[in-house]
């Protein structure tokens, strides 16, 4: 079973961490990713920027309209993301709890029901 660990980000608690407090969650997906690594769990993982540069596009009678910034108008942003391969849901919900950045925001944990 495939799960996708989603990651936010809330750049005013992120400005509230110590250098030691963020080198700790660099340093820990560093660990995150060898251990599911290692396991033959990881499937895929990304980072994403900032949404500064973010453009939402919505088609409205055929023609696609561009706006500048996010879908979620959100104090928090989804900020990358790992897609792993586990026996089972308690083991998504497990290895996300492992990952650093769950000690200060949130890691959500979503099946994947359908790849193409």
């Amino acid at each position: 079973m495939r799960y996708l660990l989603t990651l936010h980000m809330n750049p005013a608690l992120w400005g509230t961490l110590t250098d030691d407090q963020k080198n700790g969650v660099y340093a820990g997906h560093g660990d995150f990713i060898k251990l599911v690594t290692g396991s033959g769990e990881m499937v895929e993982t990304k980072a994403l920027v900032d949404p500064a540069g973010t453009r939402t596009v919505r088609v409205e009678n055929g023609v696609p309209r561009v706006e500048n910034g996010t879908f979620v108008e959100s104090a928090s942003f989804l900020c990358g993301y790992y897609v792993v391969d586990v026996e089972s849901e308690e083991r998504a919900v497990e290895l996300a709890g492992k990952i650093p950045d769950a000690q200060y925001t949130a890691v959500e944990v979503r099946e994947v029901i359908h790849e193409g």
